[in-house]
């Protein structure tokens, strides 16, 4: 299975760099995890609508043909562990790609939003962008050593 996690903002620090890159070397290959950077739209000359827009069809361009697409959201659901593993492993079994979208500074455009299949709520604290992809990727890994059995989960 491919999970990309499809990011506005291509502005990571090293730490973040260094821990998405960890959680997913620790995944096996038939679990890649991609990055996929997109420039945040410039907020100088154009309103927030509009900024959101551009970068919205920045993040569809990215989306891979059939993925379920999950947009991280504030006011999506919240999901524990076991049902990101069972909604991961639905997509395994299916062979179907997943395209986790985090927008940029004002969040995700609300027609993205609305097109996509899920939305994802990681906490009702305001994460920094950066650390939603240490986050992501952490989970990505927890989701996949439950179900494949592996201890790290306890």
């Amino acid at each position: 299975m491919r999970v990309h996690l499809i990011t506005v903002g291509t502005r990571a620090p090293r730490w973040v760099r260094e821990g998405f890159e960890d959680y997913a070397r620790r995944l096996p290959r038939d679990w890649r995890l991609e990055l996929e950077e997109v420039p945040a739209a410039s907020r100088a000359r154009a309103d927030v609508a509009a900024a959101r827009a551009r970068e919205a069809a920045a993040l569809r361009g990215r989306i891979p043909r059939g993925a379920w697409v999950v947009a991280l959201d504030e006011r999506g659901e919240p999901w524990d562990t076991v049902g990101l593993a069972e909604r991961l492993g639905r997509c395994a079994a299916r062979g179907r790609p997943v395209a986790l979208l985090v927008g940029g500074p004002d969040g995700l455009d609300p027609e993205l939003l609305a097109g996509a299949d899920a939305r994802w709520s990681l906490s009702p604290l305001t994460l920094p962008h950066a650390l939603v992809r240490v986050v992501v990727a952490e989970q990505l890994y927890r989701a996949w050593t439950l179900l494949s059995g592996h201890p790290y989960h306890r």
